[in-house]
């Protein structure tokens, strides 16, 4: 597999606004403008393609604000500093809910970035040796997310019944003797030099220069993954016309044949149409 630099993730903020539309009661923008919080890669780039080929023509004024981590675009849309966040799939939204007490609510489901794991010492997840460490994310849902891929090739098998917050407490069997070394998503990609292997999530993966498609030594199925990445709202804001705009957009053939051609299979695209 070809080394890359990974860069460093920049500081968290709330971040890169990507365009500013005057004063008003959404998160500084204007009434009439949905404001969107996002990771960089992909949703960030989707949104950015609907906001410069399709908004204006559908009559959406979209305004994009860029988060490094997965936490603080739920917090923002929770006090309503953003009215609509694209990054998470719906057991990450459900475990936040649960343990922040919010009331955030999937609106549509608008495409699958598929996990993978990448590693600078084995081009084989199978061959991974004995004692070697792999790196999880350290978040309930993306560690339960990352032991069910690892289970899914035999590299370990996890007890029956053990749901998307699988935790290495959770492994039944452990062949390798794998050490787990739980760490934040966006540190991932700069653990992979002192890591035999790491599990990292497809945006982080782009951001840091690796391809899901070339890169990774295993690699999420789409077939019955419930891991797509959704359009969520504060509860009461499903029916919002402009997000119910940027709904139809995110599932309309323009944005599916976008992925396609953009990410290659990287990314992989729920519109039917």
């Amino acid at each position: 597999m070809k080394r890359r630099t990974v860069p460093l993730t920049a500081t968290l903020a709330l971040g890169l606004t990507l365009t500013a539309c005057g004063s008003g009661s959404s998160g500084g923008a204007a009434d009439d403008t949905l404001v969107v919080g996002a990771t960089a890669v992909p949703a960030g780039e989707v949104l950015t393609y609907i906001k410069g080929d399709l908004a204006e023509k559908a009559g959406l004024d979209l305004e994009i604000r860029e988060f490094t981590d997965y936490v603080l675009p739920n917090t923002a849309l929770q006090e309503g500093s953003l009215d609509a966040n694209l990054y998470q799939n719906k057991p990450y939204l459900d475990e936040f809910n649960r343990s922040k007490g919010t009331d955030l609510v999937p609106v549509v489901d608008a495409y699958l970035p598929p996990m993978g794991v990448y590693s600078n010492k084995v081009t084989d997840v199978t061959k991974l040796a004995d004692g070697a460490t792999v790196a999880v994310p350290n978040d309930t849902t993306n560690e339960g997310r990352a032991l069910k891929l690892l289970a899914s090739k035999g590299v370990i098998t996890l007890k029956e019944g053990a749901g998307t917050d699988a935790s290495p407490a959770d492994i039944a069997a452990n062949p390798r003797h794998l050490k787990f070394k739980e760490l934040e998503p966006a540190q991932l990609p700069r653990s992979l030099d002192d890591v035999d292997a790491a599990v990292i999530n497809n945006n982080y993966a782009q951001d840091a220069g690796l391809s899901p498609t070339e890169d990774a030594i295993l690699l999420e199925s789409a077939k019955d993954n419930p891991y797509a990445n959704l359009l969520a709202v504060k509860k009461g804001g499903e029916d919002d016309p402009r997000v119910r705009k940027l709904a139809k957009l995110l599932t309309s053939a323009e944005v599916k044949k976008f992925i396609e051609d953009k990410y290659k299979g990287s990314v992989l695209p729920v519109a039917s149409g």
